[in-house]
């Protein structure tokens, strides 16, 4: 069956697979090598039996389905193992660092100083200058109880004072 200005379709849909696949290449993610191996197999189908056009879409339509529902399922019963699965997650990494409470926590609530970040913190009602260790995360906010360790003085900086600086 000829496709455009005599092309023959199979050539049409082997071009549409090839550049399908150069996009993948180009673009992230893994999405669009299903439809380029789908347009590819279209391809063969289209030699092998030269079917009408509405045959031609129904069938790629139908191999892009299976080919990206069998990616799915390949993918998900073989998850990838990270070698470090909180590379992205930097609040998960701190549990049990310890810091200082940088902003009283008063009603379970204030700020803690850990290395050179200041972190939103919950835990028991802790005064300024507190060692504390972090025992977990709830998002962006550190979990926290008082460690053992002497009590560091902090002084606070006049011009945030002078500023109006609220930090919770």
């Amino acid at each position: 069956m000829n496709g455009i200005d005599g092309i023959d379709a199979h050539w049409l849909w082997a071009a549409l697979g090839l550049a399908l696949l150069t996009a993948e290449m180009l673009v992230p993610g893994v999405f669009l090598l299903w439809f380029g191996l789908a347009a590819l197999a279209t391809a063969v189908l289209v030699f092998a039996t030269d079917p009408s056009l509405p045959v031609q879409i129904v069938s790629f339509s139908f191999l892009a389905l299976i080919f990206a529902y069998s990616a799915k399922r390949f993918v998900t019963d073989r998850p990838i193992a990270s070698s470090d699965p909180l590379l992205n997650n930097r609040a998960a990494r701190l549990v049990g660092e310890v810091a200082v409470v940088s902003l009283p926590l008063d009603g379970g609530r204030g700020r803690v100083r850990l290395g050179d970040s200041e972190w939103q913190a919950e835990g028991p009602d802790l005064p300024l200058g507190e060692r504390v260790r972090v025992t977990g995360t709830r998002g962006t906010v550190l979990l926290v109880e008082r460690s053992s360790g002497p009590v560091i003085e902090i002084r606070k900086n006049p011009a945030d004072d002078a500023a109006g600086d609220q930090r919770l």
